[in-house]
C-alpha cells in the first residue's frame, strides 16, 4: 500500500519541506508517502475565489491514483486521536487500497472533491495554516504506522 498526499499550493518553506522529508523518510518502510503538489487557483482582485476553488479541485481529481481511498482533511471531519488514526490505517491495509489524503486551498475543498472523498479527517478546531498541515500529516501518518509497529515512538 501507498499513499498520496495531494495539497494545493507550491513551494512550502524550507523548514516544512525538511520536515515532511524526515517524515517522508521515516514512513518509507512501512507506508511510502509521496507528495503531490497542485497549483493554486487564481486569486485576487477582480478574480472569483469559488472559480478558483473549483479549479484547483478539478486538479487534485486529476491528482487521484485509480482506485484509491481517498481522505479529505477538513475542518468538518472526523478529529481521531493518534490511537485511532492507527486503527483507521490497519483498517484501510486491510482493504488493499492505495491512499489518497486531500489538503485544499485558502478556501478549504471544492464540492466535487469532498464528494469524491471517502472518509474526512479532521486535524482539530484550530485553523492551521495548509503547509503546516502537510507536516502534522505526514508526522500522524507516522505515528500511527509507528504504533502498529509496535515502535517506541509513540509513548502516550
Amino acid at each position: 500500500m501507498k499513499a498520496r498526499l495531494i495539497a494545493v499550493g507550491e513551494r512550502a518553506p524550507r523548514w516544512v519541506a525538511e520536515g515532511f522529508g524526515e517524515y517522508q523518510k521515516r514512513l518509507s518502510h512501512w507506508l511510502p508517502l509521496e507528495l503531490v503538489e497542485v497549483e493554486p487557483g487564481l486569486r485576487g482582485k477582480g478574480r472569483d475565489a469559488a472559480r478558483a476553488m473549483q479549479d484547483e479541485g478539478a486538479r487534485v481529481i486529476a491528482a487521484l491514483p485509480k482506485n484509491a481511498l481517498v481522505v479529505t482533511l477538513d475542518g468538518r471531519g472526523k478529529p481521531w486521536s493518534s490511537e485511532q488514526l492507527a486503527q483507521r490505517l490497519e483498517h484501510w491495509r486491510a482493504q488493499g487500497r492505495d491512499l489518497a489524503f486531500l489538503i485544499g486551498g485558502p478556501e478549504g475543498h471544492a464540492p466535487d472533491v469532498l464528494a469524491r472523498g471517502d472518509e474526512s479527517w479532521s486535524l482539530g478546531p484550530l485553523t492551521l495554516p495548509h503547509m503546516l498541515v502537510r507536516l502534522v500529516a505526514a508526522e500522524q501518518l507516522y505515528r500511527a504506522a509507528a504504533l502498529l509497529a509496535n515502535h517506541p515512538y509513540h509513548r502516550a
